[in-house]
């Protein structure tokens, strides 16, 4: 009978409030942005079939290593571990009808709408997933499907949270952060798009406003919040490499530094924030400067020797602007053995 008795104590003991959740799992985000990418997982895995958020992260850092990796394996790990991730969100969602109804929003608790936002993110990446899975037309209209569902909660959310100013639970910000991710990542990317699709996406309902999207990109990088690594994250590629690929990368420098700088400060070693300095210092014709940058971003860490492929990358580039062929060479071959992305 004492056996029970400790063993419900513990498991009491055990439970977690949603403030204690957000505070381990921004403690893990820490771990991975100063390298520590397998003590960031580990902290987070004893509480990912209980917690709506290190369940989340979690997915979310294989996703990410399943980017780089390209390898199928990873890729599909990935996708079911943000699976599992999306059924343990449903478990804290609401019972009621849409958020629009005011008793349905009334009734809501900050859990049910902190489930809401981790749902509709892990709709958005498993959706990133099945893209990069298969490229096969029911793939494309499953992903599709993901992605509008993904959009109609935050949209939802975000016009539920502004027309309620007065409800701010004490964790305000993080669910803040997520939808201002949310819908900023759709309003930037969708205004890519040329007009004419664009024009059909928003009668479909969706939206592609890109100051808009960059401003709430910019408020959830700068904001202290659990997606603030994923909103600098989005912002960098789009400052640094999109709006070169896109012929539209004038003055975006000058932002990308502007956003970059804080991150550099906390985290000096941090081999992401090194890759995008190094960056940021190639577009700006700083060949040698971004040459020192990008090795020391493949010295910083060597845990996730993928990383090292998009260091290898603009290595050859930088050694092809200074036309070292050799060196040039060598970061080429290196990623024609090593990546799959060079395949």
């Amino acid at each position: 009978m004492s056996n029970g008795k400790n063993a419900n104590a513990t498991e009491n003991s055990s439970q977690m409030t949603l403030k204690e959740c957000l505070e381990e799992c921004m403690e893990a985000v820490d771990l991975f942005l100063n390298n520590h990418f397998s003590e960031s997982l580990e902290r987070l895995k004893p509480r990912v079939n209980e917690s709506m958020y290190h369940a989340l992260i979690y997915a979310t850092v294989l996703e990410m290593q399943a980017v780089m990796t390209f390898q199928h394996d990873d890729i599909s790990n990935a996708g079911n571990t943000m699976k599992s991730a999306q059924d343990i969100c449903q478990r804290f969602r609401r019972k009621s009808p849409s958020l629009g109804k005011k008793s349905a929003g009334d009734s809501l608790t900050e859990e049910q709408l902190h489930a809401e936002v981790c749902y509709a993110e892990c709709q958005l990446q498993r959706a990133a997933l099945t893209f990069l899975q298969d490229e096969n037309m029911v793939s494309f209209i499953k992903g599709g499907i993901k992605v509008r569902n993904s959009y109609l909660i935050y949209k939802e959310l975000h016009s539920f949270i502004k027309s309620r100013n007065s409800f701010k639970g004490p964790n305000h910000s993080h669910l803040e952060g997520g939808i201002s991710f949310g819908i900023g990542a759709f309003n930037l990317t969708l205004s890519l798009f040329p007009p004419r699709i664009l024009k059909v996406l928003e009668f479909a309902g969706f939206s592609g406003d890109k100051e808009y999207g960059l401003s709430l990109l910019h408020n959830g990088a700068t904001e202290k919040n659990l997606r603030s690594m994923l909103c600098a994250l989005l912002l960098l590629c789009y400052y640094t490499f999109l709006t070169f690929i896109l012929g539209t990368g004038e003055g975006e420098v000058v932002d990308a530094e502007k956003l970059l700088k804080p991150f550099q400060l906390r985290y000096p070693q941090g081999a992401i924030f090194l890759f995008f300095a190094g960056r940021i210092e190639e577009i700006k014709g700083n060949i040698d400067e971004a040459v020192v940058l990008f090795e020391d971003g493949c010295k910083a860490q060597q845990a996730w020797k993928q990383f090292h492929h998009m260091c290898y990358w603009e290595l050859m580039w930088c050694f092809t602007y200074k036309r070292a062929w050799k060196m040039a060479y060598f970061y080429a071959d290196l990623l024609s053995q090593e990546s799959r992305w060079s395949k």
